[in-house]
């Protein structure tokens, strides 16, 4: 018996209002650690109407100025007047930062491990940020190993920014997102069902030349090398007129998009965001472990599917689970999968931030398109496929 579904997932531009905010919050991050690798930093913004409020807390010997950078961040995505969303050269900032937490700095400085007794190394000083559940994906629907229906709403979303910032589409403005709805059949993508494309424009252009424009420059270049077939419908600005737009039309708050920063809503989420977070936040940087360890299962062709749950307690160094579903696609049972996955991926903080090299990422570019399934990023490397085969 046949089963047939959809699934859809969303994207955004980086005009959104929350997506303005998570790159305000990681170029504020990519500051602090050129002057301070060891920077501890748990930075958020807010914008709203034409107010920038950036707000954390962080234990760093660099500078950064803040407000500098929010209005840098605003008119690098075009946002400079008012008609637009907002004015990046003249709307008001507002700084509430101060020093970390001396508890929270004294549990991820010296662990539990270190504490009792038993600790056997450098990589066991570093307790966890925080406490918390993340999560890893990878399935062989794409060369990039990532679910089809978010990796195709984020290429549409860079298309629809390509070609507002290119000027070949010169009525575009900042703000837009994406929708993608994929068809499955016994759990493989088979066809596009419908795509839709939420523009914000000049107020100058019709519907319908917008619809024709947006549909032959954006929608069709990026679908045609699919191989599934045109889409079934294509909606462009379904509710109409979207002249106002960015920070003038909704509030944007730092974190707010973590399902389409990661997996589009195919695989399940702890909750944790990564913009404006240092390394030592496991939010951020087991997230980014554990898809690089389900990333290098599939790839092992361990299985066609998988998905690994990291979890931790604040201030220990070792992780609390680690556990491993392949739903039904693996080579071998789940729980020696596991075992394997822990034997290959040392999970301690310390550990992955050595293993990533993320004392030395430059941040902001993970605040738009996705974390995940683009090139560049030491965590989509698949480079432990042999020693997980070994290990099983």
């Amino acid at each position: 018996m046949t089963s047939r579904r959809l699934f859809t997932s969303e994207s955004v531009t980086g005009g959104h209002p929350d997506k303005l905010c998570d790159q305000i919050a990681d170029a504020v991050l990519d500051a602090l650690l050129v002057d301070d690798p060891l920077s501890h930093v748990a930075v958020e913004c807010l914008i709203s109407h034409g107010q920038v409020v950036v707000a954390g807390e962080v234990t760093t010997d660099g500078y950064a100025a803040v407000a500098d950078i929010a209005r840098q961040v605003l008119l690098g995505q075009g946002y400079n007047s008012a008609e637009a969303g907002i004015d990046g050269a003249s709307c008001g900032v507002s700084v509430l930062i101060e020093g970390q937490s001396q508890e929270i700095a004294a549990g991820v400085g010296r662990s539990v491990e270190v504490r009792d007794g038993s600790h056997s190394g450098r990589l066991e000083t570093q307790g966890a940020g925080d406490q918390g559940m993340m999560f890893g994906y990878a399935v062989d629907e794409t060369p990039q190993l990532m679910p089809l229906p978010i990796a195709l709403a984020h290429r549409l979303a860079e298309r629809l920014e390509a070609v507002r910032r290119s000027g070949e589409l010169a009525f575009l403005r900042p703000d837009g997102k994406t929708q993608v709805t994929v068809a499955y059949q016994d759990g493989q993508p088979v066809g596009l069902e419908t795509v839709v494309i939420s523009a914000q424009h000049r107020p100058e252009v019709s519907q319908a030349d917008l619809t024709r424009a947006v549909r032959q420059v954006v929608v069709e270049p990026v679908v045609g090398a699919l191989g599934l077939g045109e889409p079934q419908r294509v909606l462009v600005n379904p509710s109409g007129s979207f002249v106002i737009g960015g920070p003038a039309a909704d509030t944007g708050v730092t974190g707010r998009k973590i399902i389409v920063d990661t997996y589009g809503g195919m695989a399940r989420h702890g909750g944790g965001a990564f913009s404006g977070k240092d390394a030592s936040k496991v939010d951020r940087s087991a997230s980014y472990a554990a898809r690089w360890a389900a990333k290098n299962v599939v790839a092992a062709g361990l299985a066609r599917r998988c998905e690994i749950q990291v979890a931790y307690a604040i201030g220990a160094a070792a992780p609390i689970s680690v556990a491993v579903d392949t739903f039904g696609t693996g080579q071998v049972d789940d729980a020696v999968l596991a075992a394997a996955v822990s034997g290959v991926f040392d999970l301690r903080p310390a550990a992955i931030i050595d293993q990533l090299d993320l004392l030395h990422q430059v941040y902001r570019p993970t605040a738009t398109f996705g974390h995940f399934g683009r090139e560049g990023f030491s965590w989509e490397s698949t480079d432990r496929t042999q020693e997980l085969l070994a290990a099983i």
